[in-house]
């Protein structure tokens, strides 16, 4: 079963997308399962350099909601599946890009682990995901080799596939995200709870051997 995840490590509900998305394989007992991560962009125009998030999130909001009451319920749901968000330690904004360019240059056994590394850097200690001296230091704490990593990024390297990526979600109609696709037939979009993905994968898995 090929499950195809659309997300932006800067999306708290991808976050929790993702740990749900891990649960539900741990229970399911169905055929193998591959899982495979794709860029998404919740901000396509976000300046290079970031934004304050305060701001920005204000901005977006349109003065309509409390930050307090924005941050309430990813930070209870995050921590029924033992995720921590530390809101009050963002200080920017950031670019995705490149922090997607680095889950994509990470080896196959090691992506997972760099993606975990990525939003743990930013929604739980407030690092700037958006720097390249915070994601070689990711690179390099998950195990990847620093000084190759930081010339693939400062080549852009897997700009392309980031850039394929994104056309990839909007050319099948992605607009939000967590975004699901499952054996290229099945798609759903937000952080379900296990069992109710669960249930894609069982009729996925009906679908596929009727």
């Amino acid at each position: 079963m090929k499950i195809d995840v659309y997300h932006d490590t800067v999306c708290p509900w991808c976050r929790i997308g993702k740990a749900h998305l891990q649960q539900a394989i741990e229970q399911w007992q169905g055929e193998a399962v591959e899982v495979e991560y794709h860029t998404f962009f919740l901000n396509p125009n976000m300046p290079a350099d970031g934004h304050d998030f305060v701001e920005y999130l204000t901005e977006k909001g349109g003065g309509r909601m409390q930050l307090e009451d924005w941050f309430a319920r990813p930070h209870e749901m995050g921590k029924q599946v033992g995720l921590t968000f530390n809101f009050d330690k963002i200080k920017k904004a950031p670019n995705s890009t490149l922090s997607h360019q680095l889950i994509l240059l990470a080896p196959d056994d090691k992506r997972e682990a760099v993606i975990d590394a990525v939003y743990d850097s930013y929604f739980e200690h407030g690092r700037d995901i958006g720097d390249l001296d915070v994601l070689v230091a990711i690179a390099e704490e998950t195990g990847l080799d620093a000084d190759e990593i930081r010339a693939q990024l400062e080549a852009n390297a897997k700009q392309d596939a980031v850039i394929s990526d994104v056309r990839r979600a909007y050319q099948i109609g992605v607009q939000g995200v967590p975004f699901f696709v499952v054996n290229e037939r099945l798609a759903f979009s937000g952080a379900h709870p296990p069992a109710t993905i669960i249930e894609v994968m069982e009729e996925a898995q009906k679908q596929a051997n009727p």
